[in-house]
């Protein structure tokens, strides 16, 4: 098994941060995970990679060739993937990984977490997703997902697929636990891979069947994949 782990290229306000990333990287590293991230030495993702190699773990990292001075490229990762272009870096960390973990970080980190749930929303992959929410980091995303939940701009389904918990044997657990409903947005299936230009191709169903998939996705997620430990709000609706 291997984990993608976003983070910030900044070490953040408070000591917080790093012993969180420490933590993780050395839970991942105990537990035979291996590892990929962004590829910097800096910050954070810095941080993140000296704790598990420190502890004799796997990294990968993956970094954009315009990035790579200007991140001061990681020198001790197994493995260092240079791509082209940013797009390129979250599809190949997307390929190399089976879960998602994101720890605090800025717009590079949100941008990484939120392009996976999109995927996720659409049905193009159904690998877990959790979010390590050091001292309630991510207190004003989740309020703003479940803000456009009650506007219907995002099913329940959809936000709950962004696992959180606030230590990370917690996290952990929750996305070895996780159980997806593999829900292509209008009910049908998918199982194609996020590639670009990628047309949906969703199985056919018959329009008796559509209703009672609407209607279990607006109960959200199985009870095994709700994490405790982070602010939720269990909201449904139907369109």
């Amino acid at each position: 098994m291997r984990v993608c782990v976003f983070c910030g290229s900044s070490p953040g306000a408070h000591d917080g941060y790093p012993d969180a990333a420490v933590a993780l990287g050395g839970l991942l590293a105990a537990e035979g995970i291996g590892v990929v991230y962004g590829g910097g030495s800096v910050g954070l993702t810095g941080i993140f990679a000296d704790a598990v190699l420190a502890r004799g773990g796997e990294v990968e990292g993956v970094l954009p060739a315009g990035l790579f001075e200007r991140e001061i490229a990681h020198e001790g990762p197994t493995k260092m993937h240079v791509v082209a272009t940013m797009h390129d870096r979250k599809a190949r960390m997307y390929k190399l990984s089976d879960a998602f973990i994101s720890l605090p970080g800025g717009l590079g980190t949100l941008d990484e977490l939120l392009e996976i749930a999109t995927w996720a929303q659409l049905g193009l992959h159904h690998k877990p997703i959790g979010l390590l929410d050091v001292d309630g980091f991510f207190a004003g995303l989740l309020e703003f997902l479940d803000h456009a939940v009650d506007q219907r701009f995002v099913r329940p389904v959809h936000r709950a697929r962004l696992l959180c918990a606030r230590e990370a044997p917690a996290l952990l657990e929750a996305l070895r636990a996780f159980e997806p409903l593999r829900l292509w947005p209008s009910g049908a299936t998918r199982t194609e891979s996020p590639q670009r230009g990628a047309r949906p191709a969703p199985t056919a169903t018959s329009s008796a069947a559509t209703p009672r998939r609407r209607d279990a996705a607006a109960q959200g997620p199985r009870p095994s994949s709700r994490p405790s430990g982070c602010p939720t709000r269990r909201a449904t609706w139907r369109r």
